[in-house]
């Protein structure tokens, strides 16, 4: 079964120092220990698909038919190699680039909104994307959905018209939010964003 495990939120300033190179090499997030099985995995990918095998016996977040078990890993996969690194850079090139440079800004936006309209046309007449529920696969694009709108701001409807251009991803993406355990992890980047800012702001 899946069950509640300690997260320990882990300052991006000691990812790349010891003690925390020695779970995660890579020197990123995330990374897990666990304690049931002794296994220390990074890259998030490989951490879904392992919290699915080993602990959703009851398919509450995947599905049973191996057609379907193939379709949830190529979600997984696109948001891995599609949506993190496009989302990741319009933040970097946002927040934490030394020197302003709208070109990169316009192109990882573009790129953005490209993400977004290939959801929108997969999830056209359906609910979710794959089967009758909610799945893992649906729930592993919000974390970097809600960076964007973020990241974006007005823009995500004034400038690229996010909510009419792309209806079904729109809806989509308000019910997945919408879940319980997804609302309070969204909650807890908030909060934690803010703090960080409010950090940042005392150390000026």
């Amino acid at each position: 079964m899946i069950a509640s495990k300690p997260i320990i939120i882990i300052d991006l300033a000691v990812v790349k120092e010891e003690p925390y190179l020695s779970i995660n090499p890579n020197g990123r997030l995330p990374a897990i220990k666990d304690p049931n099985t002794g296994i220390t995995l990074w890259e998030s990918g490989a951490i879904v698909e392992y919290l699915v095998e080993t602990y959703d016996d009851a398919g509450a977040l995947s599905l049973a038919s191996r057609e379907d078990k193939f379709l949830l890993k190529q979600w997984l996969h696109f948001q891995v190699s599609g949506q993190g690194p496009y989302f990741g850079q319009l933040g970097w090139f946002k927040l934490f680039h030394p020197e302003d440079v709208p070109s990169a800004k316009e192109r990882y936006e573009e790129q953005t909104v490209r993400v977004l309209s290939v959801l929108d046309r997969a999830l056209k007449g359906k609910k979710y994307l794959v089967g009758d529920k909610a799945t893992y696969a649906d729930i592993s694009f919000m974390p970097w959905d809600y960076l964007a709108r973020k990241l974006i701001g007005e823009g995500w409807n004034d400038k690229w018209e996010v909510d009419t251009k792309y209806p079904d991803y729109a809806a989509w993406a308000e019910r997945i939010r919408a879940r319980p355990m997804v609302k309070n992890v969204l909650e807890t980047m908030r909060k934690q964003r803010a703090a960080e800012e409010e950090h940042a702001k005392a150390q000026e």
